[in-house]
């Protein structure tokens, strides 16, 4: 596994000053940590920051807005990147989900600090505030209109709301236990949601109601991904015709991330299961990188990509830290995770 190299602090800020310090670390799996620090000394004749590293540590290019760091003993380099905006007044506590609209013009977000809101993407000017959940709201979403959002609480209620007013137009209830995650099928005629009680529920937006249970696991499913399956995977056939309210559900998969370390693949139209793979630990997330390959991330901290034409092994496990790995998102060539340190 390959070292990590990591600022401990927010370095942005810290070397935005005339003067300022940050700390690093570059850890190897069983190796001794080491230790060390970057120092801003002013800046250099066409603006850029002049920085320097403490022994063992390289500094390579710098800009205004990022810096390449290298351990030459490990072998081992990161480009450090600063953000590009931060909003600090939109919630009071931490940030538990957020989505941008598909123009790019809104976000929402929920936090712990038991709030849903939308806010202009520009400058973080709060638009609306959505109430209505009892207790924590976990997870939030835009439709692809970018004007209705999805939303799922630890009240077993999953709402639909008016970004354009706040109101609730929508509350689907059924689940026994609080919604962990949400999906939108096409262009959102269906919903899926998956909650503490162990199941996974497609509902139709236009009767409000459950069309079904997808699956039944047993274990709470942190996370789910639906998409586009490839032709030579057998889906499974349905035990009986689809309700004619399933828009958008044929040749469609749905990744399951579980609580007891398996992440499974569900048939949508079919319910049937597609496989089942066994993890280091928890899953919370998941995602698609195509219509062959997926990406899961477990609570030790470990990415798993797979072929769901099969998952007997996994493609490549990267473990970067032992974090919990909170979130992942497809981008470029690549994809994006978060973890909880």
């Amino acid at each position: 596994m390959a070292a990590t190299l990591r600022i401990q602090s927010d370095w942005s800020r810290a070397l935005s000053r005339d003067e300022g310090e940050a700390w690093l670390s570059c850890r190897s799996p069983g190796k001794p940590t080491l230790y060390g620090s970057v120092t801003r000394r002013g800046l250099s004749s066409d603006g850029v920051p002049d920085i320097v590293a403490s022994e063992g540590f390289v500094v390579g290019e710098v800009t205004k807005k990022s810096i390449l760091i290298s351990c030459p003993h490990e072998n081992v380099s990161t480009k450090f990147l600063a953000p590009y905006t931060s909003f600090s007044r939109i919630h009071q506590k931490s940030i538990t989900c957020l989505d941008i609209s598909s123009g790019g013009g809104l976000g929402v977000s929920t936090s712990t600090d038991g709030t849903m809101k939308i806010w202009q993407a520009a400058n973080g000017e709060i638009r609306r505030l959505l109430e209505g959940h009892v207790y924590d709201v976990n997870c939030c979403r835009f439709f692809p209109s970018g004007l209705v959002v999805l939303s799922g609480g630890m009240d077993a209620q999953l709402k639909i709301w008016s970004a354009e007013d706040a109101s609730c137009v929508v509350t689907f209830k059924g689940h026994k236990a609080g919604i962990l995650d949400t999906a939108i099928v096409d262009r959102g005629r269906n919903v899926l949601s998956c909650s503490r009680d162990g199941t996974a529920r497609l509902w139709d937006c236009g009767k409000s109601a459950c069309l079904g249970i997808i699956a039944d696991c047993g274990s709470p499913i942190n996370g789910i991904a639906v998409g586009a399956a490839d032709n030579s995977l057998n889906l499974g056939t349905p035990e009986k015709p689809p309700s004619e309210r399933e828009v958008g559900t044929e040749g469609k998969i749905l990744l399951l991330a579980r609580e007891d370390k398996k992440l499974q693949g569900v048939g949508l139209q079919s319910r049937q299961p597609v496989f089942l793979f066994v993890g280091s630990d928890a899953f919370n997330c998941c995602t698609f990188l195509s219509s062959t390959y997926i990406l899961a991330g477990t609570q030790d901290g470990n990415i798993y990509q797979l072929d769901v034409r099969n998952t007997n092994a996994p493609i490549q496990v990267i473990h970067r830290s032992g974090a919990p790995v909170l979130s992942l998102l497809p981008y470029r060539d690549g994809f994006i995770a978060s973890q909880g340190n």
